[in-house]
């Protein structure tokens, strides 16, 4: 089975000029965690997501402290979250962005998303414009289907 067979294809995007808030705003509404940014041109210049946030929000030395016990500070998270108002989606957006072909296979796809430890990839079109959307779920779905055939 392709990508093309079960890619989502209505992909909402986001705009790298509006505010990290309200894209944010965008993910919760949709109860998505992650959203494909594209510039006025059309052309994918990063992804959204929710890892991209929370990582704005706590401290920069979090990733380096991993299990260890970390000391919440609810003013500073709070102060920095009503930051997102001020800050743009290409000031948090991930601009390297793993895209793929509309004829990867569900396997293929699936060791991409598991070697690059990302939920979703954008799927591109021969010309590499924005054909749709796969998620882990997706690939699953289809795996499922699969089996039981």
């Amino acid at each position: 089975m392709k990508v093309k067979e079960i890619m989502t294809t209505e992909v909402t995007t986001l705009s790298p000029e509006m505010s990290a808030q309200e894209a944010l705003g965008v993910l919760q509404k949709m109860e998505i965690s992650g959203l494909p940014v594209l510039d006025a041109g059309g052309k994918l210049v990063g992804m959204f997501t929710e890892k991209e946030i929370l990582g704005s929000i706590l401290p920069s030395y979090i990733d380096k402290v991993g299990r260890f016990v970390y000391e919440e500070n609810p003013k500073s998270t709070k102060k920095k979250f009503s930051e997102l108002a001020n800050l743009k989606v290409s000031d948090l957006m991930r601009k390297t962005v793993v895209v793929t072909g509309e004829d990867t296979t569900l396997c293929e796809v699936a060791r991409m998303m598991l070697t690059q430890k990302i939920r979703r990839i954008v799927v591109v079109d021969k010309a590499g414009t924005v054909a749709g959307l796969v998620s882990r779920g997706d690939v699953l779905r289809a795996f499922t289907r699969e089996s039981e055939s």
